[in-house]
Formats: structure tokens, C-alpha cells, sequence
């Protein structure tokens, strides 16, 4: 699954760095929980919440359904 969730920031980290940031991938838990670290303008951004919620875990449950949630650390 680790692969999988890389595949799909891999898509993602565009649009983030156009706009200065950036995501790594930290962890993939064996329950389903993607930890990942907003770097850049999104690590300190106010919007960054809804970037996780509505761009990140969104994009990463719609292509693995195994995922249950998307955490930043």
C-alpha cells in the first residue's frame, strides 16, 4: 500500500509546490492511517487543514479505499 499512497502525492505534489509547499510521506500505518509532513508554505499555511482534508486525503481515499484517514505530523 506504501507505494500505492506515493504514486498518488506524486500526483499531488505539483500543485503544492506551485504554491511554495510541499508533502512527504512519513508513514503508512497497518490500519489504514497515511501520516504526512506539509513542508514549505503549506507547513505553516492557515489553509493547510483543509489542503490535507479536501486535497490530500480526499485524492488518496479515492484511488486506495484501504485508507481511513490522512494525518500531518
Amino acid at each position: 500500500m506504501k507505494k500505492k499512497v506515493k504514486e498518488v502525492l506524486e500526483k499531488i505534489k505539483p500543485s503544492l509546490q506551485a504554491h511554495g509547499g510541499d508533502v512527504e510521506l512519513v508513514e503508512v500505518t497497518s490500519d489504514g492511517i497515511v501520516k504526512v509532513r506539509l513542508t514549505g508554505a503549506c507547513g505553516c499555511c492557515p489553509m493547510s487543514q483543509m489542503t490535507l482534508a479536501m486535497g490530500i486525503e480526499k485524492s488518496l481515499k479515492e484511488e486506495i479505499p484501504e485508507i481511513k484517514k490522512v494525518e500531518a505530523v
